[in-house]
């Protein structure tokens, strides 16, 4: 079983629709809403 962590792996997806992804941590505590980077996608 995976434990309850207050910092869990998130993947973020590209919007161009490339398959391309990063992954990155997130505080469940202090950020409860959705992440929205600027990110650099090799694949475009």
């Amino acid at each position: 079983m995976a434990k309850s962590d207050k910092r869990p792996v998130i993947r973020l997806k590209s919007t161009a629709d490339t398959g391309y992804t990063y992954s990155t941590r997130k505080n469940k505590t202090n950020t409860r809403d959705r992440i929205e980077l600027r990110k650099y996608d090799p694949v475009v």
